[in-house]
C-alpha cells in the first residue's frame, strides 16, 4: 500500500505555498495497492465548522485530483478522507499533517484539529522598496555604539541615573529589592557617534539602519517613551537626527526606527507618574488632562493596565480616536512628523498588543510616502498567530509588510546546538516558507541576535567557526540579513543587559570581522541569494539550503556535526526540491567535511 501527498511539492499541490484570493489550488493524491471506495478532500475555513466537501477525481494510475478556489482571505485547513476496504472490511482514514509537508494516515477524527495542513490565502501581495529587499540591515543600540562629542561628552544626562567609567565596563542593573530597576545606566552613546562611524557602516556593507527607540525616555533602551515628538536629550536634538539622516542618504543607507506605540513610560509626559512634567499634568495627576482617556486605571492613581504587569510602562488604549489620530493622522502625528523627516520605515514594537485595525491605519498613512517599509516584531509563524484569543492578519496584504524573523534564529541555533534532528529544524524552516506570502515571506528581517536575545557569540559558547557558519546561514536564508551591532566584531553577551554592551572599537575580532564582509559582499553580489526561491535538503548529519532563480542556484551545505563526515547526496531528504538540486550536489559525493565546514555550490561564474 502506497498512500502519499507532499504539499511541498508541486506536483501534488499547485501552486505552492500560500495564494491570492480566488486563486485555484490544484491537489493531486496518490494511492496505489489500496482499495479505495472514496477519497474526499475536507477544506475548512478559519474558525468555522461546516467543512468545504470536495470529491477527488481518479484518473487512474493511482492519482485522485481536486480543486478548491479560496473566495476570500484567511486560513484555510484540509486533510483528505479515505475510505478504503482492507479484509473485507470498511475502514476510515485520514491523511493530514501538523506542519505542511508529507503527511501521515490517522484513524482518530479527534487528532485532525491540530494535524491539519494550511492553506494561506491574502488579499494582495505586499511590495517592498527595492533599498529593503536588496538591503544588509543593521541594528544600533544607540546607547552602545559610539559617543561622537569632542573628547567623549555626554550630553543631555539625567537625574538619578549613573554613567560608565570606560565603555570597557559590563553593563549591570541597580535593582530595587522588588527587582525593578533603580538607576539606569548610560555609556553616552548618540547620533553624532553613529554620523561618524558612516565609514565603518559602508566598509562592513551596511545599506540599512533599524534604530532602537531614540524618543525621549527615562531608561538606556527608551522603550518607555516619554515625548514621542522629542529626540532623548542624550543622543541629541532634531538638528542633530536630521544631520545623521541626510550623512546617511548620502551614502544610500536607509533608516528604519523603532516604534513603540502599545506602551509609554509612567513618568512620560502622557502619564506622569512622578510630576516631571508638571504637578497637573499627565493621565496619572489629573482626571481632566486629555491624555487620561488613554490609559486604564483599576484604582486611580496607582493601579493601572500596564504591559506584561511591568508598572514602569502604562499600556495606551489603542482605540482611542485621539490615540489613535496623535500617532498615525496625516497632520500634527508622531509619524507625519518623522516621515517627513525622511525616516524610511518603521518596525512596531510588539505588534500583538496592536489591533488589527491600528496596524492597518499605520500602513495606510505610510502609504502617503514614497519607497516605506512596515515591519513588525512577532517571534513565531506570523500567518497563523492567535494574541489575546484573536487571530491575528498580519500576512493579508493590508497591515504589515513583513516580520522580525526569529524563527530563523531558532533553526541556526538547532542546528549549531544540535538541539534537535538536521530533519525536524528544515521540516519547521519550509513550513514557514509554505505558510508567508513569498513577496511577505522576503520582507522578513532575518537575524542571529538582538537586544532581546542572547548573543551569538555566547549562545555557541565562543566558538567562532559556529558564529561564522551562523553567519553563513544567515546570509542565505531567503529575507534580509539584520546584523545585531557588535556580533561581526564577536562582541560576548548573556541575556539583557550583558547583550548591550559597548561596541569594542579598536578591540574587535579581526578574523570575524574580516569574515563577515566577506559575507555581506557575497550576499549583494549574487543576485539569486537576494530573490531566489528556497529549496532545503536534510541529511542525519548535513543540511543544505538552495536558492534558485531562472536558470541559476547557489547552495550551501553545511556539516552539521562535530565529526568528520563523507557527503553523498542520495542520503538526504529532500524539501521543496523542484529542481531536483539534490542530482547536482552528486558533484560533492565522496568529500570528506571537517567538523563545521560549510561549502557553496553553484552553476555559474
Amino acid at each position: 500500500m502506497y498512500i502519499h501527498f507532499d504539499s511541498w511539492h508541486e506536483k501534488h499541490k499547485k501552486p505552492f505555498g500560500a495564494v491570492k484570493v480566488d486563486t485555484a489550488v490544484q491537489f493531486m493524491f496518490e494511492a496505489y495497492d489500496v482499495d479505495l471506495t472514496s477519497l474526499e478532500l475536507y477544506v475548512y475555513a478559519d474558525g468555522e465548522l461546516v467543512p468545504e466537501i470536495i470529491k477527488m477525481e481518479n484518473r487512474g494510475f493511482g492519482r485522485y485530483y481536486a480543486q478548491f478556489t479560496p473566495k476570500k482571505s484567511g486560513l484555510y485547513f484540509y486533510y483528505f478522507k479515505l475510505v478504503m476496504r482492507q479484509n473485507e472490511q470498511e475502514l476510515v482514514k485520514y491523511y493530514c499533517a501538523t506542519n505542511g509537508g508529507q503527511g501521515q494516515l490517522l484513524s482518530d477524527p479527534d487528532l485532525l484539529a491540530q494535524n491539519s495542513y494550511q492553506l494561506t490565502c491574502y488579499e494582495k501581495a505586499v511590495s517592498a522598496p527595492k533599498w529593503y529587499q536588496e538591503g544588509i540591515a543593521y541594528q544600533i543600540f544607540p546607547d552602545r555604539f559610539y559617543n561622537g562629542n569632542p573628547e567623549g561628552k555626554i550630553q543631555g544626562k539625567k537625574e538619578n541615573t549613573f554613567i560608565y567609567a570606560t565603555t570597557k565596563d559590563l553593563p549591570m542593573y541597580i535593582r530595587n529589592k522588588d527587582s525593578s530597576i533603580a538607576r539606569w545606566d548610560f555609556y553616552g552613546g548618540n547620533l553624532q557617534g553613529i554620523k561618524q562611524k558612516i565609514p565603518y557602516l559602508k566598509e562592513l556593507g551596511v545599506s540599512v539602519i533599524y534604530l532602537n527607540p531614540i524618543f525621549e525616555a527615562a531608561s538606556n533602551h527608551r522603550y518607555d517613551t516619554s515625548d514621542y515628538l522629542k529626540i532623548d536629550p542624550m543622543l541629541g536634538a532634531e538638528e542633530d537626527f536630521k544631520e545623521l539622516l541626510d550623512a546617511l542618504h548620502q551614502e544610500n543607507i536607509a533608516v528604519i526606527l523603532d516604534g513603540v506605540f502599545s506602551h509609554v513610560g509612567r513618568n512620560s509626559k502622557y502619564f506622569n507618574q512622578d510630576g516631571t512634567y508638571g504637578e497637573n499634568v499627565g493621565a496619572a495627576r489629573n482626571k481632566e488632562s486629555k491624555y487620561y482617556p488613554w490609559f486604564s486605571f483599576e484604582h486611580y492613581p496607582d493601579k493601572y493596565r500596564s504591559w506584561w504587569g511591568n508598572p514602569d510602562l502604562p499600556v495606551v488604549d489603542k482605540n482611542n480616536p485621539t490615540y489613535q489620530q496623535f500617532i498615525y493622522g496625516q497632520k500634527n502625528s508622531v509619524l507625519a512628523k518623522w516621515n517627513t523627516f525622511g525616516v524610511d520605515g518603521w518596525r512596531l514594537d510588539v505588534a500583538d498588543e496592536l489591533t488589527d485595525e491600528f496596524i492597518k491605519s499605520i500602513r495606510k498613512n505610510l502609504a502617503h510616502y514614497s519607497q516605506r517599509i512596515l515591519l513588525g516584531e512577532v517571534w513565531e509563524d506570523a500567518s497563523n498567530k492567535i494574541a489575546y484569543s484573536k487571530r491575528r492578519h498580519y500576512v493579508n496584504g493590508d497591515e504589515l509588510d513583513g516580520v522580525m524573523n526569529y524563527p530563523v534564529r531558532k533553526a541556526v541555533l538547532d542546528l549549531l546546538l544540535k538541539r534537535c534532528s538536521v530533519e525536524q529544524v528544515t521540516a519547521e524552516l519550509m513550513s514557514l516558507r509554505e505558510n508567508y506570502p513569498l513577496e511577505f515571506y522576503l520582507n522578513s528581517l532575518n537575524n542571529i541576535g538582538t537586544h532581546d536575545t542572547k548573543r551569538i557569540l555566547s549562545e555557541v559558547n565562543g566558538e567562532i567557526t559556529k558564529v561564522k557558519r551562523a553567519f553563513d546561514l544567515l546570509f542565505m536564508f531567503p529575507g534580509v540579513p539584520c546584523i545585531y551591532y557588535g556580533d561581526e566584531a564577536g562582541v560576548a553577551g548573556q541575556k539583557d543587559p550583558d547583550n548591550r554592551r559597548f561596541y569594542p572599537w579598536g578591540r574587535e575580532n579581526q578574523e570575524l570581522l574580516a569574515y563577515v564582509k566577506a559575507g555581506v559582499a557575497k550576499r549583494k553580489q549574487q543576485k539569486v541569494m537576494i530573490k531566489g526561491e528556497l529549496t532545503l535538503l536534510a541529511g542525519e548529519d548535513f543540511f543544505a539550503i538552495a536558492r534558485y532563480q531562472d536558470d541559476k542556484y547557489m547552495i550551501y551545505l553545511l556539516n552539521a556535526a562535530a565529526k568528520e563526515q563523507v557527503f553523498y547526496a542520495d542520503e538526504l531528504a529532500q524539501f521543496h526540491d523542484e529542481l531536483n538540486l539534490r542530482a547536482e550536489m552528486t558533484k560533492l559525493n565522496g568529500k570528506k567535511f571537517a567538523p563545521w565546514e560549510g561549502v557553496y555550490l553553484n552553476n555559474y561564474s
